[in-house]
């Protein structure tokens, strides 16, 4: 077993380094870096983020300096401290593991150099054309806490040159993802002789790691990111497909989709693009899903750990739930602030040594208990633990130069966290608001209460109309993905000026100001759960996209998003009548006491493929026999 060669590899060769890692980074790079997050503006991974993982690997892999003699160091003092005490502890090597097929994964390894045998996390990394060396902050914790390390890039992703590319065609966490990953453990045994192994995965990677765990019953632990149980639902879900979460994941597998994907993938991204064959684009999400495989999970008895977060743009969070529910596993779930992989992001590309990242923190401990044994507080923890969204205390970002407010916000406490047994514990109670027919001359509809003995009758019989394929401003975020959530994450949440909704393609209805009957001290309405919306539509068309928002609203008209959730429907007969009840994404969210409930609804958002047809007309209604609602859940 060749435990000396600090290059051990299917293949033996040195490690070329990365053509970009030409000057150190500076304390003042750590600093900037610490403050913008894994995502850039534009949606694309932050270049900061890749320089960072980049050097470290060049550090830890070739020395301490960059090529050119007398050149300054690659890190900054503090940093590069923390990276010789790994390299004291553990020997760093670049691989390339050859799958059954013959395509060889970049990879990248830290053996433990004290007596063992050692546990260890295979890290398979996330959609982006970097490859492993993006998360090698979370490598050097696993490495100080004892861990052996082995990170891999998925076949395919990568940018043509670059060492950490991976050979191959991208299977989209196909079967040929889940044979990879067992060759990469097939590796680890022999090279490592790990006592125990866990999989550790952010978004396609933490996929990919479910998958593997479900196959492969050597795999003793998962800790599953900003992840997904169910392919299919994640990108075709009410009829509606997500397009620009699948133009967001194309445009980060570091080349074009002809380069990057077999003529099987290829059509199928293409018929999903074209709103075609879309029962096989399904079938194929299905093959990918791990829902699909719980009773091998179950079987295994494989404890998996979720992180995901409320207004999750790539991989909504009820598909989520449904699967976290079908675990019979130790199992923990995490639903925190933000979009995708905005909490976790900053704990793994590394920012100051000194910061905890408890999104991560937590993550370590579940790899502690159940890979080490470690007792730890995690045999204590309920299966759920909710933030509820906006209840942290912020203060005014000033400039630091004329000391005026700049309009950003810090977060100076944290958001609550409330746990419970389980998602059941979740929701404790249903109120249900009946929608009113009001709203001529582009008034907004009331929402008014239907529990309790003084509710008032169901106001039926009433129809009201809006014209159909125009954007409004009631949009889930803004584009591109994932920046309103990670200023969510950060104290920063979409303010909606409910003003500027064109009523014209667009229905509203409002409650009065909410309180709480225990008194104005608390919370107008505590939404916890599943929101469920029924409508009755119809349209000049035989097709119609909805596309529902619920807002807080306050004293003012401006509003904070709670939740939403598209619906298309199809092969509807002019002037006739369809009833549809959809679910909107779970939310845990406090109304604060005289704030106003508002639900819009409208025929397009930028996320999604609509079905409405520009300039057509689709009403909405409540006839007698099926009255229109909203099922508000509480907790």
């Amino acid at each position: 077993m060749p435990q000396d060669n600090p290059v051990t590899t299917g293949s033996s060769e040195e490690f070329p380094g990365f053509p970009d890692v030409t000057a150190g980074l500076t304390a003042a790079d750590t600093a900037r870096i610490a403050g913008s997050g894994l995502w850039a503006a534009d949606g694309t991974v932050n270049p900061d983020a890749v320089r960072l993982g980049q050097t470290l690997a060049t550090a830890l892999l070739g020395g301490g300096t960059p090529a050119a003699a007398g050149a300054e160091p690659l890190l900054p003092a503090e940093l590069a401290a923390h990276v010789e005490e790994v390299r004291g502890l553990a020997l760093p090597a670049y691989h390339r593991i050859e799958a059954t097929d013959g395509v060889r994964l970049s990879a990248f390894s830290l053996r433990q150099l004290g007596p063992g045998p050692h546990p260890l996390v295979v890290v398979p990394a996330g959609w982006t054309p970097v490859g492993w060396p993006l998360f090698l902050w979370s490598y050097l914790t696993l490495a100080r806490k004892g861990y052996h390390v082995l990170a891999y890039t998925p076949r395919g992703l990568g940018i043509p040159g670059l060492p950490s590319t991976s050979e191959g065609f991208i299977d989209v966490a196909g079967p040929k993802d889940w044979a990879d990953g067992s060759a990469v453990i097939d590796f680890a045994v022999e090279h490592l002789a790990p006592s125990t192994i866990g999989f550790l995965g952010e978004s396609y990677g933490s996929g990919i790691s479910q998958l593997v765990a479900a196959h492969d019953g050597r795999v003793s632990a998962v800790v599953a990111l900003s992840t997904w149980g169910n392919l299919a639902t994640s990108l075709y879900d009410n009829e509606t497909r997500h397009i620009a979460a699948v133009k967001a994941l194309i445009g980060l597998t570091g080349g074009p989709v002809e380069d990057k994907f077999d003529e099987a993938n290829q059509q199928i991204l293409a018929d999903f693009q074209a709103d075609r064959n879309l029962e096989e684009v399904v079938k194929w999400g299905r093959l990918r899903a791990p829902e699909s495989y719980l009773e091998l999970t179950n079987e295994n008895d494989t404890p998996t750990f979720f992180s995901n977060t409320w207004h999750e743009s790539l991989f909504a969070v009820n598909q989520v739930l449904e699967t976290f529910e079908g675990l019979r596993v130790p199992k923990r779930l995490n639903l925190w602030i933000g979009d995708h992989a905005a909490p976790e992001g900053a704990g793994l590309i590394g920012l100051e040594p000194r910061k905890v990242n408890l999104p991560m923190a937590e993550a370590y401990a579940w790899l502690d208990h159940h890979l080490k044994g470690e007792s730890n507080g995690v045999e204590e923890w309920e299966q759920v633990s909710n933030q509820v969204m906006f209840t942290y205390v912020t203060e005014p970002v000033l400039d630091p130069g004329t000391g005026e407010p700049t309009g950003e916000n810090r977060i100076v406490e944290a958001a609550v966290r409330e746990n419970r047994a389980d998602w059941s514990q979740v929701t404790t109670g249903v109120e249900v608001f009946g929608l009113t027919g009001d709203g001529a001359g582009g008034a907004d509809g009331l929402l008014v209460p239907r529990t309790g003995e003084q509710a008032p009758p169901e106001e039926t019989g009433w129809r009201r109309a809006f014209v159909a394929g125009v954007d409004t401003e009631a949009t889930a975020m803004d584009l591109p993905l994932m920046k309103t959530g990670q200023e969510e994450w950060g104290g920063n949440p979409k303010i909606y000026d409910t003003r500027k909704i064109d009523r014209r393609h667009a229905v509203a209805w409002t409650t009065e100001p909410l309180f709480a009957p225990e008194g104005d001290g608390q919370a107008g309405r505590r939404v916890r759960g599943i929101p469920r919306l029924r409508l009755t539509v119809r349209s000049t068309a035989t097709s119609a996209g909805l596309v529902a928002h619920l807002l807080d609203v306050a004293e003012d008209d401006t509003a904070r998003i709670i939740t939403h959730e598209p619906l298309n429907v199809y092969g509807l007969t002019p002037e006739q009548d369809t009833t549809v009840t959809w679910r909107l994404q779970a939310a845990a969210y406090d109304v604060p006491a005289g704030h106003r409930l508002m639900l819009v609804v409208d025929s397009m958002d930028p996320l999604y493929g609509g079905a409405s047809i520009t300039w057509t007309q689709t009403a909405v209604g409540s006839p007698e026999d099926e009255p229109s609602f909203l099922e508000l859940p509480l907790g």
